[in-house]
Order: structure tokens, then sequence, then C-alpha cells
């Protein structure tokens, strides 16, 4: 069974920076591949999630926080199009936030961020541990997904946009 594997928090500015590509050919074994630049890989043979943190953990240069999850989650969520209608509206943009674990308490949703006409981020759905968001810019100081998911569910989370997991269904398919 195949896993996915969510860094949180690193090569963002500098920060918690390695090379995710030198990473998954390190981890070739495992048949892992890299998704992008944000530490977000497919590793494709049969491992245990404890196996594979403690691999990843023992060769990156800090403490990584990673979020995990089976293959048939991610493709189960994508192929529901969990995303309104309206969500590819033009400066629409789609993010998934992967939730370290189920938050205790959830609000009511969909909720937006600011409230109103003016909002950047809006929550638009919760399926086991993904959260749906929509983004768009509107010139005031910006908001990203990440950031009011983590706030308003007061659970630690890494978000990537639905092309990166459309992408990792690419190469699921694949195989």
């Amino acid at each position: 069974m195949a896993l996915i594997v969510f860094m949180r928090g690193a090569n963002v500015g500098g920060h918690r920076a390695f090379r995710p590509a030198a990473l998954a050919k390190e981890l070739s074994a495992l048949d892992v591949v890299n998704v992008g630049a944000a530490g977000t890989f497919v590793v494709r043979k049969a491992v245990s999630q404890s196996v594979l943190r403690a691999e990843l953990q023992r060769r990156l240069p800090f403490k990584a926080e990673l979020m995990m999850c089976r293959a048939r989650e991610l493709v189960d969520l994508a192929t529901a199009e969990p995303f309104p209608p309206d969500a590819s509206a033009i400066g629409m943009r789609r993010f998934v936030s992967v939730l370290a674990k189920r938050p205790t308490k959830v609000p009511a949703i969909p909720f937006s961020q600011p409230a109103g006409a003016s909002w950047q981020v809006n929550v638009v759905g919760l399926r086991g541990r993904f959260v749906l968001s929509l983004w768009r810019r509107t010139g005031q100081a910006l908001l990203y997904p990440n950031e009011v998911v983590e706030k308003r569910l007061a659970v630690a989370a890494t978000t990537r946009t639905w092309d990166t997991l459309t992408k990792i269904c690419g190469i699921l398919e694949r195989r």
C-alpha cells in the first residue's frame, strides 16, 4: 500500500531547507517519488508509517513535522470532486490542508477569513483529516489557507494546492 508524505514548514523562506529530489533518490529502495519542493513524497513500496517516519527523520538535517496518509485516502478524496462547481472561477485557487490529527472541535463549515465579501480564504469542506479551501488575492495583507486552518481548527496542518494532489494521483495511476 502506497503512502503519501507531506512535510510541514520545509523549504519555506530558507527555513528547514533540504533537497527533496536528493532525499527521494536516497530512499530509492522504497520507490519514493518527489513531488515539488515543499517536501511531498509518494512512497510506492509497502512500508509502515512508523518505519518510514524514522527513516525520514534519520536522513533529514532537522526535526521534521510529517503528515502521512494512505494513497487510497487521497485518491478517494480526488475522485469525489469535493469542491463546489464555482471553485475554479478566475482568481480562485483550490487548496487541501492535511491535518496532523482530527480536530477535537470543528467550527461550522463553510467559513471565510475575513468574513464577508472581502474574504481571502474560504474553507468549504472537511473530509477526515483533509480540509478543503479556496484562496483569492484581494489586495489586502495576504492570508494563506494554512494559517487560517491551523488557527480555526487548533491542529497543526500543512497545505498543498489541488494541482499537487492531482499530480500525486497521476503518479499513483502510472505505477
